[in-house]
């Protein structure tokens, strides 16, 4: 039985402590899709940074109306401002024994922020999903989305039938401007400088598990689960 097959562990009741799993990783590193098969085969909550903040100004919170202002200014969510949003969800009933965190921490400055207002009985595992440069903007630069139902594909992984026609509806299939080579690079140089060092921090604190990702999805899949064991019993060879 592959990984991706495997039936949804009860993982709240596997734990005797709340784990906070931290996906690390470069853009293009399919740091989303592995949060996503985590959360239903783990049964632990995805928070993805970006889907909390816009849900928090959707329903109207005070958090969510300050971060708004913020936004609505073009401005960036200060960091403790998202720490207050994060925390207000994770102290949620569904996070008691755990959750899958996609997006946060992006700096070490918000990591360190993060770990002094968590309390002793969470346990952060951080996942390093490592890519080549080379590969990540092979990978990005053939990603297409359809501009009118946003559906993706991949120019390898998951071409369309037709060439730059969308299969569901038919309408042209675009490439992101932040998928074009150069802004690629320019995002591998922010992400070197400002989140390359949450690695070697959470390597000091010993509760870093390293693994390729330049295998399937299954395959990734089953090395973070297989490096999950020892918290998770029920995680059996398959």
């Amino acid at each position: 039985m592959t990984s991706l097959t495997m039936p949804p562990l009860d993982a709240q009741n596997q734990s005797k402590q709340t784990i906070a799993l931290i996906i690390l990783g470069p853009p293009g590193a399919g740091k989303g899709t592995q949060a996503r098969i985590l959360s239903k085969t783990l049964q632990l909550p995805h928070i993805s940074t970006g889907d909390f903040l816009r849900s928090s100004m959707k329903e109207g919170t005070e958090l969510g109306k300050t971060a708004k202002r913020y936004m609505d200014q073009g401005k960036l969510v200060p960091d403790a401002l998202i720490l207050d949003l994060l925390f207000a969800r994770v102290a949620q009933q569904d996070c008691q024994k755990g959750y899958i965190l996609d997006g946060f921490p992006r700096t070490l400055a918000q990591a360190k922020a993060y770990d002094q207002r968590l309390g002793k009985e969470t346990k952060t595992i951080a996942i390093n999903l490592s890519l080549s440069n080379e590969i990540i903007v092979d990978r990005l630069s053939k990603r297409l989305t359809c501009k009118e139902c946003n559906t993706p594909y991949h120019l390898t992984f998951s071409p369309p039938k037709k060439e730059r026609i969308c299969d569901a509806c038919e309408s042209s299939l675009v490439q992101r401007s932040d998928d074009e080579e150069e802004v690629i690079k320019n995002r591998l140089a922010v992400y070197k400088e400002q989140t390359f060092p949450l690695i070697h921090y959470y390597f000091e604190k010993k509760n870093l598990k390293e693994l390729s990702c330049n295998q399937p999805v299954d395959k990734v899949l089953k090395e973070i689960l297989d490096s999950l064991r020892e918290i998770y019993p029920s995680l059996q060879e398959g």
